[in-house]
């Protein structure tokens, strides 16, 4: 009989379960997220985890490569100013040491090179958020000018780098001492000897002189290439990573979002199963069906 204990509390048992998938279900359509538990579905959540790790992982590369690239941009104009002082410089030594230049003019130039040389001397010791661009691992300022325009490096020959996605490292910064003072290609050196050159009675060779500042303008060029390189490739990563959150935020939003169209048509079943569940159970409660008839 219908009326007997064990079919009401059975009753009774599928009614609960109703109730609870009918709260599910306005709770799923409310907020449009159909994971709420790990028992919604384990498979769904574990790859809801996997991407939210992911996601904290290419966030925090992003804004690791948004620090290093400013710095490593902050480097690079200050290398932009090196090359054009030293194109200036040799343009002013070439024009100076020519046969037939006076020595009013001569003198001129010797103070322009100078000029040049302490404007150098300020872009080695750039900085940028508070720590020197060229200095290795060293907190000071790492070049020092004395009286007589001779130029030391207080810095080391560290340099940094930062991680990519694939483990490996990449060079992201310069040690002072390899772009201003690099062996037969010291800019600071080719600078007081261009100005040596330039003083009263002095028997240097022009070729030799220009030759030196063109050597240390090369090594310049070379080690702001290097740079250039780690800054193209340090950008096409974030790039790469930042498509890549963003196709794995829209992923992760398609996996948790609920489908409105779907709950709503459960809600409609459901809702129906419960209103005849009900009269059902109205009957039973009564006595029995037959009793009913």
């Amino acid at each position: 009989m219908l009326s007997s204990n064990s079919s009401l509390q059975s009753l009774l048992t599928s009614l609960s379960d109703m109730n609870a998938r009918q709260t599910k279900i306005s709770q799923e359509t409310s907020s449009g997220v159909r994971l709420t538990a790990l028992s919604d579905d384990a498979s769904a959540a574990g790859q809801a985890v996997t991407m939210a790790d992911t996601l904290r992982r290419d966030d925090a590369f992003v804004a690791t490569a948004n620090t290093v690239g400013s710095r490593m941009q902050a480097a690079d104009t200050a290398l932009s100013s090196v090359v054009a002082q030293m194109t200036s410089a040799i343009s002013t030594a070439v024009g100076a040491l020519t046969d037939g230049t006076t020595a009013t003019a001569r003198a001129t130039a010797a103070q322009q090179l100078g000029s040049i040389r302490d404007s150098l001397v300020s872009l080695a010791n750039s900085s940028y958020s508070g720590s020197y661009l060229f200095s290795g691992s060293g907190t000071v300022a790492p070049f020092t000018e004395d009286a007589s325009g001779n130029v030391t490096y207080a810095g080391d020959a560290q340099t940094t780098s930062v991680t990519l996605t694939s483990g490996s490292k990449l060079q992201s910064s310069l040690a002072g001492a390899s772009v201003f003072l690099a062996s037969g290609a010291s800019v600071f050196t080719a600078l007081n000897d261009a100005i040596a050159a330039l003083q009263p009675n002095a028997s240097a060779n022009a070729a030799t002189v220009t030759g030196a500042l063109r050597s240390a303008l090369d090594n310049v060029t070379s080690q702001r290439a290097v740079l250039n390189t780690a800054q193209a490739r340090l950008s096409s990563e974030s790039t790469y990573v930042s498509t890549q959150k963003t196709n794995l935020t829209a992923d992760q939003t398609t996996l948790l979002s609920a489908d409105t169209a779907t709950l709503a048509t459960e809600l409609s079943a459901v809702t129906t199963q419960r209103s005849a569940l009900l009269s059902t159970i109205g009957i039973v409660q009564k006595g029995s069906l037959f009793d009913y008839l």
